[in-house]
Parts: structure tokens; sequence; C-alpha cells
């Protein structure tokens, strides 16, 4: 393998997700592998790169990353894709993922709306984080195909910046509805145990495959074998294992793209070729 440099860890899912998980993430990488440097970056505006420009220069901005499925499925449609699967894929404590690899989209509305299930919020306000995000965008308008309605659905549709502010928009009555990653849900519950009895949850849609670990199609196959390794043996090393834990990340486990086949939802694939908002 080449000379160590540094490697250029981003995160696209924080704040929702908290960043000390990746720090202990991007820690366990620098011990593991031995370099000196792996920085870490926060990209806050979206869930992962946009269509388009965004994802075109993903490779020499980047090294490895976690992004929402609907960037991967953007980035391996260029003609030259720039970014490949790591081959490893978190799995969360949620009892509903059995083990795998996978996570949920969870609608919420405050506890004591007159809203019971989804039909209810037809000509309602609802909050979704971004147009990258395939629990908080892409999941909703597959509901919305699967129904045969579209965003005219509801009365406003508005791009809250993440999770965490959906599920605020929601609490103070700025929305009636917000689909949120089931993972995120389960961290501000255990975070904020009194949430749970201020937010209800109407429907859970998917399961949907977890957000992806990316890498760079650039990078050194010996250093991509290095990375898969380190991210497999995270609850080995006990400093490591206790934070993720307090996340509700167990450990990482072996994926292909067949994992990210996400042709299983009716209507998803064809969403995802759409032009993006």
């Amino acid at each position: 393998m080449p000379d160590a440099e540094e490697i250029r860890f981003v995160t696209y899912l924080s704040p929702s997700i908290p960043r000390v998980l990746f720090e202990a993430l991007a820690d366990h990488l620098r011990r593991s592998l031995g370099h000196e440097q792996v920085s870490l970056r926060v990209e806050t505006r979206v869930s992962g790169p946009r269509k388009g420009y965004e994802c075109s220069a993903f490779g020499n901005e980047v090294d490895v990353a976690f992004m929402c499925a609907p960037s991967f499925v953007w980035l391996r449609g260029l003609r030259r894709p720039p970014a490949e699967l790591l081959g490893v894929a978190p799995v969360f404590d949620d009892e509903r993922n059995a083990g795998k690899p996978v996570y949920f989209c969870e609608v919420v509305v405050r506890d004591g709306a007159p809203i019971q299930t989804f039909s209810d919020l037809e000509g309602g306000f609802w909050a979704y984080n971004d147009a990258s995000s395939l629990s908080g965008y892409y999941g909703l308008l597959n509901k919305l195909a699967e129904s045969g309605t579209d965003e005219s659905f509801f009365g406003t549709m508005s791009c809250s910046g993440s999770h965490l502010n959906s599920i605020e928009a929601v609490l103070k009555g700025e929305v009636d509805a917000a689909a949120i990653d089931s993972n995120v849900l389960r961290i501000r519950f255990r975070e904020e145990p009194a949430l749970s009895h201020k937010l209800r949850v109407i429907e859970s849609w998917g399961p949907y495959p977890i957000q992806p670990v990316v890498v760079s199609s650039r990078l050194h196959p010996d250093l991509k074998d290095q990375l898969r390794t380190a991210f497999l043996t995270t609850n080995q090393n006990e400093r490591t294992r206790q934070v993720l834990q307090r996340f509700g990340l167990t450990h990482f486990v072996t994926v292909d793209h067949e994992n990210y086949n996400l042709n299983a939802h009716k209507d998803l694939a064809a969403l995802l070729a759409k032009p993006t908002p």
C-alpha cells in the first residue's frame, strides 16, 4: 500500500445522528490503521451529495463517507462512478432489525393531535429534512406514489434542514407531521425520555437499507481492505464500543450492492431518477 496519508472522513448524517458517534469512528480508524491524520468533516446541509455537481465531485473531496442511500444511487449512476460501497454497514439495536443493517421511517405527530392515520394528514402541513434523504423525503414520496397521489396531497410541504428540526416543528405545532429516521428518533428518546410522551408514531415505513458507508473509487485496494476490517472490529475495542452503544449502534456487518437494491420498493427507483427539487 502507498505511504500513509490523510484519510478524509465525512458524515452527512449529523447533527441528527450526533457528531460524537462519528468522532469515535474516526478515532477508531486512526488507531486501527496507524494513520496520524484521519480528518472528520460534518456536512450538515444535506443527507448526502446532491444530484449533479456534488456527486460528480465526490471522489475529489472525500475518501470515506456516511450518506443516505439516494446519494449513493446517484453516485453509482454516473458514467464513471466516483464512489463504491466499502462493503460494511452499521446495525442498530432496534429489535425490528433482526440483526440486519436496515432502518425505518417513523411518521410522528404531536401526542394530542387528532390524527390517527396517514390519510388524516390530507391537506395538512408536512416537514421533511432535505431532498437527499431516504427516511425523511423519498420514503414519503414512495408512500404517496403507492397511494396514487403526490405532494399535492398536503396543503404545504417545507424543508426543515434536519430530522431534529422536523421534530421541533412538529412539537411546536408548526407542522402536522414528519417522517423521522427511526434511529434518530430512538436516540432522541434516549436523550430526553419525556419526549416519547409528546410525540406519537402513527405509521412506520420500511425496512429500508441503512445509510451506506461509501468510499472513493480512487482509494488503493489495500486501504479499502484495512478500512473494512477496522469498521468490522469496532465492537472489539472497549472505548469505541461504549461510545457507539450509547447511540444504539451495536456493530458493523458485511454488505454488498444487493443490500442497496431499492427496486423492492415499488416506486422508489423511478422517484430517484427524477430531478430533485
